[in-house]
């Protein structure tokens, strides 16, 4: 019988307990994924019990409350609390999403937080997006067109034109989508993943872009955009309810189209 184990430095040691207030009535238990890589210790869960009614709703209220008051080695991301930025992008009871948009109260029995997965961990909750903005980077997400804008207007587009770019310029990077995918986990250092060949797409649908071509010849490449396997854990998961594997499965349409 096969039997598969981590490495004994990776696996998960239980941590740390800190109980609530005697007088508390109102306690949910968060445990939460510890890690510091600057220690030779192994990967820790830490558990919280919470008094929800000195607490703000949010799983993210939560963290804050986590270390404000009770641990403030707790490291984690966050900038809006308003499901805008995706800083606070992290994995919940098994679903990557944002922690400021998900409430507490919604989840029954303990809420286990652990950062996105299979990413490298910079300290607890926060991975090394260093990777995940290159590719975003690499698909040039501006606007190319080798014309002169009129002079005295903007370059104009039509409402369905427009309308077409409508979602894909609607992501926010959180990479929730592209940490839910196994292709993405198995090939990163080669397959774009669905946040950036979603934000590919947002340009290549773009009729003010003249780059089209250029850009499709980037794509054009058995791993770049070829490694996306339609599982559409991409698109389950997206905080925006946005469709990364449509846009995927629209560029591979379109390269189809242009050989024929």
């Amino acid at each position: 019988m096969a039997e598969f184990k981590l490495p004994s430095n990776s696996r998960i040691k239980k941590g740390k307990h800190f109980p609530a207030n005697d007088d508390a009535k109102n306690v949910k238990r968060f445990v939460v994924y510890r890690y510091d890589p600057d220690l030779a210790n192994n990967p820790r869960m830490d558990t919280f019990d919470i008094d929800m009614d000195d607490c703000g709703p949010m799983i993210l209220d939560v963290l804050i409350k986590i270390k404000n008051e009770i641990d403030p080695t707790l490291t984690f991301r966050r900038s809006c609390r308003e499901g805008i930025c995706g800083s606070c992008a992290m994995n919940i009871n098994g679903g990557n999403t944002l922690a400021c948009t998900i409430a507490a109260s919604g989840i029954n029995g303990d809420t286990k937080i652990y950062p996105l997965p299979h990413m490298p961990v910079i300290k607890d909750l926060v991975p090394d997006l260093t990777n995940f903005y290159a590719q975003y980077a690499s698909i040039k997400p501006w606007l190319q067109n080798k014309t002169n804008p009129p002079h005295d207007s903007e370059r104009i587009q039509s409402k369905t034109e427009q309308e077409k770019i409508d979602e894909p310029a609607a992501c926010i990077l959180c990479a929730c989508c592209s940490t839910s995918c196994p292709s993405y986990w198995w090939n990163s250092d080669r397959y774009l993943g669905p946040a950036a060949l979603l934000a590919s797409y947002r340009w290549l649908v773009d009729s003010r872009d003249d780059a089209q071509e250029e850009r499709l010849d980037e794509l054009e490449d058995s791993f770049r955009l070829y490694r996306c396997h339609t599982i559409m854990n991409c698109t389950n998961t997206c905080p925006k309810g946005l469709n990364p594997a449509e846009a995927i499965a629209n560029t591979k349409k379109m390269l189809i189209e242009r050989r024929t």
